[in-house]
């Protein structure tokens, strides 16, 4: 009786414990490579994603034992990995963006002195709302940026963000509902903000 050999692979749910690794992570670079890398260049720019993207199947394959997919698709456990790189490599991000931001500030400010009333009225107004959005972004959660970045650039479901950062899709809901709130309060005209800020303080 001839023994016939067990899948490499199932699904979006392989078997990383046996069968043929080449060939199944050749399939899973196939099918998930390109959506990984542009979420990577989407968080961290062209030059570092490349390097981040084979670190990320590097990793893959090198704990490929800790993959469970009665726990979720190899598209989210490599979404998971990426991430968790991403945190390593962008810890200083936040005081980057602050940076960037006054700089930004001082060089609009000395660009628009001699501009018209209204026109330069318009450009700072604008400006602000940069600004404020900006900051907010850069004051988010490592967590509720994580699930705000998952859902807009790699367009992962609840369910997925929920596998990838091994939390309940309806905390990925909650925190996805109070991150868009926040970031269109911050949006929001300057003269919006002051009348919520006043209706509050009644």
């Amino acid at each position: 009786m001839t023994r016939q050999s067990t899948p490499a692979s199932g699904g979006d749910r392989p078997d990383l414990r046996r069968g043929d690794l080449e060939e199944t992570f050749r399939r899973l670079f196939d099918e998930h490579a390109a959506v990984l890398h542009r979420y990577l260049v989407g968080r961290i720019g062209a030059d570092i994603a490349g390097d981040l993207l084979s670190e990320t199947f590097l990793t893959a394959l090198q704990q490929r034992d800790r993959y469970d997919a009665e726990r979720g698709s190899a598209r989210s456990w490599l979404f998971g990995i990426a991430t968790n790189l991403l945190r390593t490599e962008v810890r200083n991000e936040v005081a980057a963006q602050r940076k960037q931001l006054h700089l930004a500030a001082h060089e609009h400010s000395r660009r628009v002195v001699h501009g018209h009333a209204d026109r330069v009225a318009e450009r700072i107004d604008a400006q602000t709302r940069v600004q404020h959005l900006a900051r907010a972004l850069a004051e988010l959660s490592p967590n509720d940026l994580d699930v705000l970045l998952l859902t807009s650039w790699a367009e992962l479901t609840p369910t997925e963000i929920g596998e990838t950062l091994g939390v309940p899709a309806g905390t990925v809901r909650s925190r996805l509902h109070r991150t868009r709130r926040l970031l269109r309060a911050s949006a929001a005209p300057s003269s919006a903000r002051d009348e919520e800020g006043v209706q509050a303080d009644d």
